[in-house]
């Protein structure tokens, strides 16, 4: 049997002096207009006005989306580098950001002309917040499971139910809900859920309340409620019953954005680690000196790297239209990096010592915004799932 991955081609990353010049547009534009709003910003709750103005201004929202749809027509390794460069400075606001991928992606890839010329422009460039309300308050990662209803009444949906832990909830524009027409089939659970566009000003459309999260403090998680919300039926995307495999479209898709904060995360763990070890005296010698310290900073260098690695390979596939191995890579990258910036949190802290644990340094943030990584757009658990499932399925042509 010839294993997947096998073949030299695929291990290859499309990164060009393009890109790099990107990175540094947006490394120089988090650490001159952004970072010093970042502990207040937590601290309240909120990103501050100008901050969402300035990143507007130099069109972070809609990096991959086409130029005639007013985005940047960049494409997923771009997306890729944002990400993780927003997340080394503040992952709340590349969590509000990144999220208008989640409403645009399934919109672009399944909608009609017409609800892409008149929903994505405006969140591409910035001008509207937009989300994605599918996880349901009985339904995470069980996304056949949920309950929300959406029943065709002369010629309008009429949408019922509860969303939960929807990024940017509270504050969105335009929603993607997802909702079932249909009842479930035993045999496939997954059929019979639909996607539509919903706008927040309609009647029915009630945002409960905001969840306080234990990470990424000034991104906005709401509950929502939907009762008797009309929907017209062109505001279905793509065919009804094809939700499900819609919203598993998007996450693919989107998941490599969650790899690059998992990254961008690291990396500031990292540097924290090094300048604080470098600096700091114990001994009469600096930390980095002692050999238990050098050995958490070369294990972070090495995975760090590696994260890196993996991430923007997955991103390169996607680009290169290798969509079978790009959704494999895509989890691997979600699940490894994430992971390891949890690692190198903890080591960050450890070395820091007590000055890792008080708030006033913003090592401790660190950790617990990974800790939302870890299990939003799919949790890490269900990442190993996909890896094994989908390479079997995609690449061997087994099913388990």
């Amino acid at each position: 049997m010839v294993l997947p991955f096998s073949s030299v081609e695929i291990f290859s990353i499309n990164i060009s002096e393009k890109h790099e010049l990107f990175r540094r547009a947006v490394r120089e534009f988090m650490e001159r207009d952004v970072a010093p709003y970042v502990e207040k910003g937590e601290r309240e709750g909120n990103i501050p006005r100008e901050v969402l103005e300035k990143a507007k201004e130099i069109g972070l929202y809609g990096i991959a989306v086409p130029e005639q749809y007013g985005g940047q027509g960049g494409d997923t390794l771009m997306t890729a580098i944002a990400q993780e460069e927003i997340s080394r400075v503040w992952p709340s606001l590349s969590s509000r950001v990144s999220v208008g991928g989640l409403f645009m992606t399934p919109i672009l890839l399944f909608g009609s002309e017409e609800l892409k010329k008149k929903y994505i422009p405006p969140v591409a460039r910035g001008e509207k917040v937009a989300a994605l309300a599918n996880t349901e308050p009985s339904a995470g990662s069980d996304v056949a499971g949920i309950q929300t209803r959406a029943k065709k009444v002369n010629g309008k949906y009429i949408i019922n139910g509860r969303k939960i832990f929807i990024t940017n909830g509270g504050i969105a524009d335009y929603y993607v809900v997802t909702a079932r027409t249909s009842p479930p089939d035993p045999n496939a659970r997954w059929k019979g859920i639909s996607m539509f566009v919903v706008e927040r000003e309609w009647k029915g459309v009630k945002v409960l309340n905001r969840i306080e999260t234990m990470g990424l403090r000034a991104s906005n998680t709401a509950e929502l409620a939907f009762e008797d919300v009309e929907v017209p039926a062109e505001n279905l995307i793509g065919e009804e019953g094809m939700g499900f495999k819609y919203a598993m479209a998007t996450f693919d898709r989107t998941r490599v954005g969650v790899a690059a904060q998992g990254v961008g995360v690291a990396q500031a763990a990292l540097e924290r680690m090094v300048t604080y070890a470098t600096q700091r005296f114990a001994f009469q010698s600096p930390l980095i000196s002692f050999q238990m310290v050098q050995e958490k900073i070369a294990e972070s260098l090495t995975e760090v790297n590696t994260a890196r690695l993996l991430t923007y390979w997955a991103a390169s596939l996607f680009d290169r239209g290798l969509e079978n191995e790009a959704i494999v890579a895509a989890s691997m990258a979600k699940y490894y990096a994430t992971e390891i910036a949890e690692k190198v949190a903890i080591r960050a802290i450890t070395i820091h010592g007590g000055y890792g644990v008080a708030t006033s340094t913003g090592v401790e943030r660190l950790l617990r915004d990974v800790e939302v990584m870890k299990i939003y757009e799919g949790a890490n658990d269900i990442q190993k799932l996909t890896i094994l499932r989908e390479t079997a399925r995609r690449l061997l042509g087994l099913r388990l």
